[in-house]
């Protein structure tokens, strides 16, 4: 049988693949492909720890079964279409969630969500800096495997309107290179009062740096380097 393979961030360089089909014996599981590939780059044996695995756009475990023509991700540690966004969801109760390679406006989002019943809005911009550890930063480039990311934004932005007394929320998050002071992610959260805008807003950006799959390049003047995060728990358990 023979599966689709996709590699992300670091992985795409330490591999020199960005896809790749590969034929595999009947039964194959997930680890059995790892070990396919770790036997052909014995660096991805040494991050095993903190690959993640997607199978068919959801995260999974490596003893999950592959069939023909499955999709599988291989995802390093995360550290974003119609209009000016590349992918977006559209939820009916208003949430919406979007990847664009365009500058976010937030304003507009405010517009859009903001319903007469709110009395908050809380909006967090996530915005690029000078420097990082010490050095001068010239600008940053993101990646995602941009199909499950979406989709990940969307669950996740779901998951905390379920939990909290709000309104409506919106996460975009903006790939490709961003200069110094530009938005890279905007959270925003409209609600009847303020206490659980400030938490569903806080919630989200958390959520999203650890759990969606996009990825940072940091540029500086002598070199260059991805941005070294780490997994959920909930998603390096499975």
């Amino acid at each position: 049988m023979r599966v689709l393979v996709l590699f992300f961030g670091p992985l795409k360089e330490i591999t020199g693949l960005s896809q790749t089909e590969v034929d595999l014996a009947p039964g194959s599981r997930l680890d059995s492909l790892f070990d396919h590939f770790a036997g052909r780059f014995p660096r991805l044996r040494e991050m095993a720890p903190s690959i993640v695995m997607a199978h068919n756009r959801q995260f999974a475990s490596k003893e999950t079964p592959l069939a023909e023509g499955d999709e599988v991700a291989f995802l390093p540690p995360v550290s974003g279409g119609l209009g000016p966004y590349t992918h977006e969801i559209r939820d009916p109760r208003g949430h919406f969630f979007a990847l664009t390679r365009q500058p976010i406006d937030s304003t507009a989002l405010r517009k859009e969500l903001l319903a007469g019943s709110d009395g908050a809005v809380v909006t967090f911009d996530g915005v690029v800096r000078n420097h990082s550890k010490g050095r001068a930063t010239r600008y940053l480039d993101y990646e995602c495997y941009e199909e499950m990311a979406v989709e990940v934004l969307a669950r996740i932005g779901r998951e905390i309107a379920a939990a909290h007394s709000i309104g409506r929320i919106a996460m975009v998050h903006r790939l490709g290179r961003m200069e110094i002071g530009e938005a890279s992610v905007v959270v925003l959260v409209t609600s009847p009062h303020r206490q659980a805008a400030f938490a569903a807003a806080l919630e989200g950006i958390n959520r999203l740096k650890r759990t969606v799959p996009i990825w940072k390049k940091e540029y500086f003047e002598d070199g260059e380097v991805w941005v070294e995060g780490e997994w959920d728990p909930s998603v390096v358990s499975r």
